[in-house]
């Protein structure tokens, strides 16, 4: 299986690229005097590790039959210091809000995230290193 997307030049610094699935993304980086259309390249590495991981809570949630929960995502990444850049440390927060949550089986739910199917994580690993924390709230 593989991915293939198409990412077009748009003039200045902005970019369009598909998505196998039909959709789009706009990227740009920050330009004196120009307002900010899209996302950086590297900001979307980040949602895309958040984006990659939520999906596999929420399904391994759904079926556990955990319902009634709020979920945020929080990620930071550390840059190096000297070009090119990347991210040499990412750390990634899970934040989950409601009455009575389940801890155990959410904690669960994540570790199997990290561990077994989030392939954005293990790509993540190969070139930094990755600290997770899940923290409750009660609503």
């Amino acid at each position: 299986m593989s991915h293939k997307i198409t990412t077009n030049w748009k003039g200045n610094m902005l970019f369009d690229s598909d998505n196998p699935s039909g959709h789009h993304v706009l990227m740009d980086t920050d330009v004196e005097g120009k307002e900010r259309e899209g996302l950086s390249p590297k900001a979307l590495m980040l949602s895309s590790l958040a984006g990659c991981s939520g999906l596999d809570v929420v399904s391994i949630l759904d079926k556990m039959k955990i319902e009634n929960y709020d979920l945020k995502m929080e990620v930071e990444g550390l840059l190096t210091e000297e070009h090119p850049k990347y991210y040499h440390t990412v750390i990634l927060d899970y934040h989950f809000t409601g009455a009575d949550l389940n801890e155990d089986k959410i904690n669960r739910a994540v570790q199997l995230s990290i561990e077994k199917y989030c392939g954005v994580m293990e790509m993540f690993r190969r070139f930094a290193e990755v600290k997770t924390n899940v923290y409750f709230h009660n609503a």
